[in-house]
């Protein structure tokens, strides 16, 4: 079975990125994100309403860190240290060499392949460094842009769930993406 250690906190590099840990300063640039319901439409989880939800979600993320369950990073540009979205492994299963991925960008920086780069950089991160097999992205079928940058880097649909979550009094579709680590 597989050992997380997310301590010391592993910072990554791209050409044009820097992922390190959110920290407390992030609270506007979270709260944006998660009170946001454009940015929110495709995840089911409430909408942050407060800069008090918005500590918890740091708080939340950090604990996941902590205990090795999770690890976030804050997507910044290299010469601006403001988060401008986030990207993660979560629901790691060391015991199936597997964990999810997921990702928010502010909208003011969709389009530029940011969301790529950072994703190429924690599936990287992921295969190499935590050792995983593979890594899947859950994504709600009409999340056409996240499916397109999925495909983009390699990951394969492998699920059409029907009615799989129940939120806000509806049931919901969900679609699996995956890509197997082949080295």
């Amino acid at each position: 079975m597989l050992t997380i250690n997310f301590s010391p906190f592993p910072n990554l590099e791209t050409q044009r990125l820097l992922l390190r840990r959110v920290d407390t300063n992030d609270i506007k640039e979270i709260f944006a994100l998660r009170s946001n319901p454009e940015t929110m439409k495709y995840i089911p989880r409430p909408l942050v309403k407060t800069d008090e939800d918005a500590l918890e979600h740091i708080a939340m993320i950090d604990t996941k860190i902590e205990t090795n369950e999770g690890i976030n990073w804050a997507i910044t540009l290299k010469d601006n240290p403001k988060l401008i979205g986030v990207i993660g492994h979560y629901r790691i299963k060391p015991e199936h060499y597997r964990a999810e991925i997921g990702y928010m960008l502010l909208p003011e920086f969709h389009g530029k392949g940011i969301v790529s780069e950072a994703l190429k950089e924690a599936v990287n991160y992921g295969f190499k460094i935590m050792k995983l097999h593979s890594i899947e992205a859950i994504i709600d079928p009409e999340n056409h842009g996240s499916a397109k940058v999925l495909e983009k880097n390699g990951f394969v649909k492998e699920a059409h769930l029907k009615e799989y979550e129940f939120f806000e009094g509806r049931f919901l579709d969900t679609v699996i993406y995956s890509i197997i680590n082949k080295h």
